[in-house]
């Protein structure tokens, strides 16, 4: 079940709100516990027992390494909470990914494969794993003492609104807020505000370019024209970032309805002037992550050799890849994005800084653009012949758009852009910052919201297409 699905929208969603509000404030927690695990039984039964069994596990073994005041005995439980998590990551995740690696290199030097039973990767696992990670750690640093109460800790795990694909909630930064929130009449009405919003972008503007992205990339590349490639990299790219950044948004608006403040997420990635600054404004939560448990723990700025420096920011970008999925071509994307990060250390950040704002703007935008495609294409034959047609000269061809396209295109490129403006910035904070709206202002967004949600909803059950990036990660 996803978030922009008619069973999610017309079922799901009413009935938890329902019960969630005419419970006492004890019971509410119980209340997002079990629907939660509805949610995941949903998409994924098999898992469930398995997710709540490590979760159980997890819980004691970080509440024993908080009362323990022996070094020795807290690393030894903070590395069996590591082992645990990380190694259902890399199990699930990455076996298969391994093994036909492996088999690959056995037939290369004539011997026979290694027989193996692919293994179905669970619904949410990565963002399962590095809030499981930031739980322990935390309590290990000593940034918050545990939960309690075991099902407080399964709320914070299997939340339904974060759990599938995020955002990346840290333990310390929401600890207090399960345990004691308040809940107001403007947080639940700004909450459905933000879900409406996210809700629109993914099905109006992100399942558009999904449908002509889909079009192109599942084409024969060999007879692809040039504008057509260009068009497919410019669809899939708008259709990732209003994809992925649509669900964010309706997983903060879902908490808000909570009484949780989740994270942001995303901040006009594409008004970026480098790869640096895209870094910081794309999937915010994970680059936060990597930062200050992987990147810092290698030494992070403090290392005295720039060489050491390069290599850790390149590490940390070659894992971030990886952890989007078990293909190569993550793999190739991260190190890809690496580069570029040592890149500007080294020079292009000075060069991006005198070429002025749109420029850089428009070549970072492009770097970004290339680098989709390749996060796109798994089979490194078709990677080579995609990014061999983005350099060739122009042809005399038109272009293969579907209906609709044209138009939902303009939507996103001013949707993606407008914050480069001093309007736009304002009406970003009005629509993403306030905490509050005087009562002329709630109608207005109210009835915006309303739309919205109607002509999306109208969207979703009139169509089959709905697809949706990271809920596979």
């Amino acid at each position: 079940m996803v978030f922009s699905s008619s069973i999610f929208l017309l079922y799901f969603l009413p009935l938890f709100l329902l019960v969630y509000h005419l419970v006492g404030g004890k019971f509410k927690n119980y209340v997002i516990l079990i629907s939660s695990i509805l949610f995941y039984s949903w998409g994924a039964p098999k898992f469930l027992f398995l997710i709540l069994g490590s979760t159980i596990i997890d819980f004691y073994v970080v509440k024993e390494l908080h009362r323990s005041s022996v070094i020795s005995r807290r690393k030894l439980l903070l590395s069996l909470s590591i082992f645990i998590n990380l190694g259902l990551l890399v199990y699930f995740k990455y076996a298969n990914f391994f093994i036909e690696n492996l088999n690959y290199s056995l037939t290369s030097v004539g011997v026979n494969n290694f027989e193996w039973v692919k293994i179905v990767l669970p619904i949410g696992i990565s963002f399962y794993t590095f809030q499981t990670l930031t739980y322990s750690i935390d309590v290990y640093r000593k940034k918050h003492e545990p939960l309690n109460k075991l099902t407080d800790y399964l709320v914070y795990i299997m939340s339904f609104p974060q759990m599938i694909a995020g955002p990346i909630v840290r333990f310390s930064s929401i600890a207090d807020q399960i345990t004691d929130r308040k809940e107001i009449i403007d947080d639940k009405l700004i909450g459905f505000y933000r879900f409406s919003i996210g809700l629109a972008k993914k099905v109006l503007i992100a399942n558009v370019m999904a449908e002509q992205a889909d079009l192109i990339f599942e084409s024969d590349y060999n007879s692809l024209t040039v504008q057509n490639a260009w068009l497919g990299m410019l669809a899939y790219t708008f259709q990732i970032y209003f994809d992925f950044s649509g669900y964010s948004d309706m997983a903060i608006g879902l908490g808000r309805m909570m009484g949780f403040r989740f994270p942001e997420n995303f901040n006009s990635p594409y008004i970026s002037r480098s790869i640096s600054e895209f870094w910081r404004r794309w999937h915010i939560t994970l680059g936060d992550f990597m930062k200050d448990y992987l990147y810092i723990p290698l030494g992070g700025n403090r290392v005295k050799s720039k060489y050491r420096l390069y290599f850790n920011l390149w590490i940390v970008f070659i894992l971030s890849g990886l952890w989007h999925g078990a293909s190569w071509n993550y793999v190739i994307w991260g190190a890809y994005h690496g580069i570029f990060l040592i890149l500007d250390r080294l020079f292009l950040q000075n060069f991006l800084n005198k070429i002025g704002k749109l420029p850089a703007i428009l070549l970072t935008f492009v770097f970004v653009m290339f680098g989709w495609v390749i996060f796109k294409i798994e089979e490194w034959s078709k990677l080579k012949i995609y990014l061999v047609k983005l350099v060739q000269p122009l042809e005399n061809s038109e272009f293969n758009t579907i209906p609709a396209f044209n138009l939902i295109v303009c939507f996103a490129i001013l949707f993606a852009f407008i914050t480069s403006l001093k309007f736009g910035q304002k009406m970003g904070e009005f629509m993403f910052e306030k905490d509050s709206y005087k009562f002329k202002n709630h109608i207005v967004l109210s009835s915006i919201s309303i739309i919205l949600f109607i002509v999306s909803l109208s969207s979703i059950t009139s169509s089959g297409f709905n697809p949706f990036i990271y809920f596979r990660f």
